[in-house]
């Protein structure tokens, strides 16, 4: 084995999956709530509300998601599989190129990426991945635009109810709008560690 591989081994047993999962930290759930920010009963009310203080974008119909893609000249992009007789195959009718399998050689090509979400946030306006329902977990974090595809009933009020929801993925990821950084400056600058357009299409 060369020092390259032996590296490389130590990495991957420091990270590997820990056999059992550590405690949660205890905490109040009464006192963690925003309630500004839970006006209202509709969660995809209050979610879309938060989601657009973001820089998200909330959307709940093909017509528009179709027409933000073309206007913005994004029209070649990656499908999960399981959505695309339900949204794919409309976008490809109108139009726009929808692959169903993402090529990492390619990653440049992907103009937008279309993948499911396990949930959504009302309270904070994050939308969740993870890997058990992520198709290809780079298809939602390489293209600039990422559309997040969730159901009604997936969306949580608030953060302590997405947190008891937690399943057995490896892997969570919640996206409060687009990537952002600030690091240079203090300057707030989009789209440079993931999406540069967050959507959510409520389907």
């Amino acid at each position: 084995m060369d020092s390259r591989s032996a590296i490389f081994e130590k990495i991957e047993s420091a990270t590997s999956a820990l056999k059992a999962r550590a405690v949660y930290p205890r905490y109040d759930p009464a006192v963690l709530h925003s309630k500004p920010k839970l006006a209202g009963d509709d969660l995809w009310a209050i979610f879309s509300r938060n989601f657009t203080a973001v820089n998200g974008r909330p959307m709940d119909s093909l017509e528009t998601l179709i027409g933000f893609l073309k206007d913005g000249k994004r029209l070649h992009g990656y499908c999960d599989p399981v959505l695309f007789d339900a949204i794919g195959a409309p976008l490809a009718a109108a139009g726009l190129t929808v692959e169903t399998t993402y090529d990492r050689d390619r990653y440049d090509d992907y103009e937008f990426g279309i993948t499911r979400a396990t949930g959504a946030i009302a309270e904070s306006g994050s939308v969740i991945i993870d890997d058990d329902l992520t198709s290809h977990r780079l298809a939602a974090l390489s293209p600039w635009v990422h559309v997040a595809v969730l159901e009604r009933g997936t969306i949580h009020r608030t953060i302590p109810d997405a947190i008891s929801a937690f399943g057995e993925s490896p892997n969570i990821i919640w996206c409060t709008g687009p990537s952002k950084t600030a690091d240079v400056e203090g300057i707030l600058i989009e789209g440079v560690h993931g999406p540069g357009e967050q959507i959510a299409l409520l389907l």
